[in-house]
C-alpha cells in the first residue's frame, strides 16, 4: 500500500508527540536532567551552552568562523541535503547566507540527555517567511560539536488545531 500524505499522519504525530517530549525544557531554562552524578549535569549543561552559543554565532549572526570554535573537522551530518565536514557546513551556509541575510533561527527550547543537545527552533529566511518548525540533535563530544540529525516542518498557513507549533 503506497503511503500518502493522509495516512502518514498518524505516524507523523506519534513521532512529532514523542519528539516534543524530548525538548520541553525552554532555552533559557536551567536543565531539568537528574543525572547519576553532579559532574554529568555540569557536562551536560556544558554541552547544551555549546550549541546554543553555536546556534546564536552562527545561523543568527552568520559569523561563519563560529563553526572553528564549535564544530569538529570531521563532523558527521544527517542532513541528506549538506555533506559530512566542517568545511562543507561553512560552504552550504556562505551561500544560503549570501541569497537570505535576514536569515536566522531563534531557539524556543532546548534539552539534553548526556553528549545530545536538542534544540527546537523558529527558523526564517527573512522578515516575512513564515518559516520552519526545526528541531536539530547535536552530539557534543570535548566541547565541539561531532554529529548532527535535523526533522524540518514547514509552518502552514491553517492549522487543524490553535495551537502553534511552538
Amino acid at each position: 500500500m503506497a503511503l500518502n500524505r493522509f495516512n502518514a499522519y498518524p505516524f507523523a504525530f506519534a513521532f512529532a508527540f514523542a519528539l516534543a517530549i524530548c525538548v520541553a525544557i525552554p532555552a533559557h531554562a536551567q536543565t531539568q536532567t537528574a543525572p547519576a552524578n553532579i559532574a554529568s549535569l555540569s557536562q551536560a549543561e556544558q554541552n547544551r551552552q555549546v550549541v546554543l552559543a553555536f546556534q546564536e554565532q552562527f545561523f543568527n549572526q552568520h559569523d561563519l568562523s563560529a563553526a572553528d570554535r564549535f564544530v569538529a573537522e570531521n563532523y558527521v551530518q544527517h542532513n541528506p541535503t549538506v555533506p559530512d565536514g566542517r568545511k562543507a557546513l561553512v560552504e552550504v551556509f556562505t551561500k544560503v547566507f549570501e541569497r537570505n541575510p535576514q536569515a536566522r533561527s531563534d531557539v524556543v527550547r532546548s534539552a539534553v540527555d548526556g553528549d545530545l543537545v536538542y534544540v527546537h527552533l523558529h527558523s526564517t529566511l527573512n522578515p516575512s517567511d513564515r518559516g520552519r518548525a526545526i528541531v536539530n540533535i547535536y552530539r557534543v563530544t570535548n566541547g565541539k560539536i561531532t554529529e548532527h540529525w535535523d526533522v524540518i516542518q514547514l509552518i502552514p498557513e491553517q492549522s487543524a488545531n490553535s495551537n502553534t507549533m511552538f
